[in-house]
Formats: structure tokens, sequence, C-alpha cells
């Protein structure tokens, strides 16, 4: 328990203190964020704002975790570098988005091909090497079959794996790319579903089949759960001290280094912890975003009208009156009961499986 709480509060002071000084960095090179002009009037204001923010809780998050293990004298676990890893690798992605942005001052930045290219390369790479490196109880840093609250069902076999996995990684950091719409919203909604997988890695670690003395029916097989709450209890503390800095009026965007970060590591908790469709619920609002902007581009091709004055969600109430903070809040509350209902749900799959 003692590696939770020090990379939570290694996290947490790492960007309270490393965010100004990164802000300061950026607004000195003019890194500016770009704001589209069919967006909400009011965002016209936030031109210019310090972006790439994401990069203060990516590292952050790595170095939080390598000094719980020097402090705590613990190894590191193949599942928590890997979900690093994954965190890591998207982020590069999104850093490379975000550069060409402020170097070209366009709203797009890489084309879409090589986005994908490179979100499949880092999101395979994560897979694949996520089905190996057993351990002496044959368990990997994942499983190659579907998980809710457990594994379930039969075998999917590694490459069907691999495509379930990509598609995972794929929605997930695609959809808080989505909600990173307004000042806090994002970072918000992630902390509380890290704070969510803190709970999770540590019920799981107490309740592992591996533990010969409280091994029991409903046990759980995840090769490394105590790992695991390390590392989304840095990811918490990290996000926590970059929303002192994220919140309205936002003095750093996190940017799509940022969000496909968080996205990844949301994707690489799940696929470790077994519970990859309990995310959808866990991870609700980014899911509800998500669709709005699925049901906005279908209706309008199919039908010439819009569902929603604009999409992603959170820009339809903004133009509905609704202030920036109300939105937030709102949609705070929003995934705070998603996270209340994933859990649970976790916790009745444990006791029905009892």
């Amino acid at each position: 328990m003692k590696q939770i709480l020090f990379s939570g509060m290694i996290g947490l002071f790492l960007t309270l203190i490393g965010t100004p000084v990164l802000i300061k960095l950026l607004a000195k090179k003019g890194y500016g964020q770009f704001i589209r002009d069919d967006g909400p009037r009011d965002h016209h204001s936030k031109r210019g704002t310090p972006t790439m923010g994401g990069i203060a809780f990516i590292l952050a998050t790595i170095i939080a975790y390598v000094l719980t293990k020097v402090i705590t004298s613990s190894d590191p676990t193949f599942s928590g570098v890997l979900v690093l890893f994954l965190m890591a690798g998207m982020g590069l992605v999104g850093f490379l988005d975000d550069y060409i942005k402020i170097v070209k001052q366009r709203s797009l930045g890489l084309r879409a091909k090589a986005k994908m290219a490179g979100q499949l390369i880092v999101g395979i790479a994560f897979a694949v090497l996520s089905l190996q490196f057993a351990d002496l109880r044959g368990q990997t840093p994942a499983s190659d079959r579907l998980s809710f609250t457990q594994d379930f069902g039969w075998q999917i076999g590694p490459v069907i794996f691999v495509i379930w996995a990509l598609f995972m990684i794929l929605a997930m950091s695609n959809g808080v790319n989505l909600t990173d719409g307004l000042d806090g919203l994002a970072t918000g909604a992630s902390v509380m579903v890290f704070g969510a997988y803190t709970f999770i890695g540590i019920w799981q670690h107490q309740e592992s089949c591996a533990n010969q003395i409280t091994a029991g029916p409903g046990c759980y097989e995840v090769r490394d759960p105590l790992d695991l709450a390390v590392v989304a209890s840095a990811l918490m503390g990290a996000c926590f001290g970059f929303l002192w800095w994220n919140t309205s009026p936002a003095k750093i965007f996190m940017g799509d280094t940022g969000s496909l970060a968080l996205g990844g590591a949301l994707a690489g908790l799940a696929i470790c912890s077994r519970t990859e469709l309990l995310l959808s619920i866990l991870g609700g609002l980014f899911v509800l975003i998500t669709m709005s902007v699925v049901i906005q581009v279908g209706s309008f091709r199919l039908t010439g009208k819009r569902v929603f004055r604009m999409a992603p969600l959170q820009h339809h109430f903004e133009l509905k009156g609704w202030s920036e903070v109300l939105v937030v809040v709102r949609f705070w509350i929003i995934q705070g009961m998603c996270v209340i209902v994933g859990l649970g749900i976790f916790y009745g799959g444990w006791q029905a499986a009892k």
C-alpha cells in the first residue's frame, strides 16, 4: 500500500510544481493552441494558450512510478511497464500531431493516415507484448479471453485479441481526445476513472488467486494487480495536479499529447486488469461524447440533418447557453455516477462469483 500512496503523492507533487515551469517554457517558444473558427465564440479568447501540457503528467507519472520503486525497494512488473509504454507511445503520436499544428498554424496536425499508423504501431506492439512474459503461474499481462469484471467465455486467440485490443486503444484514446474540448473536462473525468482503477487493483491484489491464504471462489487471475494500482495512482495524482492549472480559466491545455496518452493508459489498465468491457461503464462520459459524434456524422450523411447544434456533445450545450464551467461540472457529475455504477458492478461480480 505504501507504493500506491507514494506514487500518487509524487505524481501530484510533480505536476503541481512542474506544470507552471512547462507553461513558461511553452509560452516562451510560442507553442499556443490553434482555435477552430467554427467553434463556440467564447473559445476564441483561448487562442495562444500553451498546449502540449500532456508532457507534464506523462513525465510525472513515469517519474513517480520509478521513484516509488526506488523508495520502496520493489521491482517493476511487466504489466505496469507495458501500461506506461502504451501511455508514452500514444503520447508521442499526440505530441507530433500537436507540434505540426503549432508549426503550421492550423487546426489539423498529422495527416489522418500518419496519425492512424502511429497509433496502430504502438497499439500492436502493446497487444503483442502483453501476451508474453508469463509468470511462474503462467499468467501473462493480458489474456486472450474477453473480460467484464473478470475473464469469461472462450479464448479468442492472439490475432483476434490484437484486433480487439487495438479497437479498445483507438476508441479510448480518441474518446478522451473528443472530450478534451473544455477547460478541465477530460482531466477531471480521467482522475475519477484512474481512482476507480486504483481501487480495482487493490481489491484484485487482496483477492488474487495467487494468494494461497485468501484465494477462494471469485478470486482474480490478474498478473500484477498491485502494480497496476501503483500506475493508476500515479496517473490519478499527476492528473489531479495538472487539473490545478488546467481548470477554468486554463493556463495550459493537454493537447493531443495528453488526451491520446490518457486514453491509451485507460485501455491498457482495462486490458491488463481483465476489465475490458467494464471500461465502457467506468469511462461512460468518454463513450457518451464519442457516440454524440458518431450520431451527428451518421445523421448528417443519411438525412442531411444534424441531431445536435454541434458535436462533440459538450459544445451542443455551450451553444444552448450553458456556461463552460456549468457544462464541465455537470459532465463531471455524470462521470462520477458512471464510476459509482461501474464499481458497483465490479463488486457485484465478485459477490456473484463467491
